[in-house]
């Protein structure tokens, strides 16, 4: 398939815009202006930006507690986003869901969540409801190799190939779930080999290969939007930081430096940046006003942040659901 400049660089800024995003995060949670806890995606942008590219704004997504990229790519306001963050009533969640928790359904955003493997279940539930009102939208369910080993990961596949629900299960195997490898929680290598036990298609992807992801997704959304049913893409990557920030030395105490730098050097950002300039897709002078764009906007998120008030404390009394049986 073809690919246009003008979504060579979509996809381009979008990644830039996590990267940069987290790292502003990554700053601002050590100099204690964030509360909670911070997963952040860096390193696994390709990801995020190569799926949701292929997703109409009234497509849904279920994100996960390491879930920023996935509702930036999906196309969510960073100044809400930041504010969330910071815990204020202007975030996303009027600041009490933090970083793990932000959800945009105008957006289709139904959610991060900070159980793993949270997310599979709603897409489901979504892909039903999609099913029933014959919309042709389909639903994006990101989730990591830990989760995988879930029961809920299971059940979610197994239902949605029965009934040929339009979902994309989308494994972010980030080679670790929290400080385990791979290789000690799980007997296989590829974690795609799984969707034949429910008779889907099941593809590997270099997940730091943003083409890759946004070509393999393509196929599993038209899949999923002419009614064929589910596709579950595994896409290989790798989280530069700690399992969380505060994670001791970025998770020295069960990988190698050594093995973060190997990684690092596999940058998605910048292989798809030298095919831009190399391929003469984009000229430096363009992807600097890019950068330079992008940095405004952060800014201007971090100010809306600052600025925005906390929640009053009587507040902590609204949208909580307790069942009326409870009493």
């Amino acid at each position: 398939m073809e690919i246009d400049a003008q979504t060579f660089l979509s996809l381009y800024r979008v990644m830039l815009t996590i990267r940069r995003f987290e790292e502003r995060v990554q700053d601002l949670y050590a100099r204690g202006f964030i509360p909670g806890l911070a997963h952040l995606y860096i390193g696994e942008e390709a990801v995020a930006a190569g799926v949701c590219a292929n997703l109409r704004e009234d497509d849904y997504i279920t994100s996960t507690h390491r879930g920023h990229g996935h509702v930036i790519a999906k196309g969510a306001e960073l100044k809400y986003m930041m504010a969330e963050l910071f815990g204020r009533e202007t975030g996303y969640c009027k600041g009490k869901g933090g970083s793990m928790h932000i959800a945009d359904m105008g957006k289709g955003i139904l959610g991060a969540n900070g159980i793993a493997g949270g997310g599979l279940p709603i897409a489901v539930g979504a892909g039903l409801s999609i099913k029933y009102r014959k919309t042709q939208q389909v639903v994006v369910s990101f989730f990591g190799d830990g989760a995988s080993n879930n029961g809920v990961f299971h059940e979610s596949l197994n239902f949605a190939s029965l009934h040929k629900l339009p979902v994309v299960f989308v494994c972010e195997n980030n080679q670790y779930g929290i400080s385990v490898h791979q290789k000690r929680h799980q007997p296989i290598e590829d974690i795609a080999i799984r969707a034949t036990s429910y008779n889907m298609p099941g593809v590997v992807v270099d997940g730091n290969d943003v083409i890759a992801v946004y070509k393999e997704t393509y196929k599993a959304v038209k899949r999923a939007r002419a009614g064929e049913g589910p596709t579950l893409i595994e896409c290989k990557t790798y989280r530069w930081r700690g399992h969380h920030e505060g994670d001791p030395n970025q998770g020295a105490r069960y990988r190698t430096k050594e093995e973060i730098e190997e990684w690092k050097k596999k940058c998605p950002i910048k292989r798809l940046e030298e095919k831009l300039l190399g391929e003469k897709i984009a000229t430096k002078s363009t992807l600097e006003e890019i950068e330079k764009e992008i940095q405004r906007e952060i800014d201007e998120a971090v100010e809306f942040a600052e600025k925005s008030p906390f929640p009053e404390l009587q507040d902590i009394y609204e949208d909580v659901y307790v069942p009326e049986s409870w009493g």
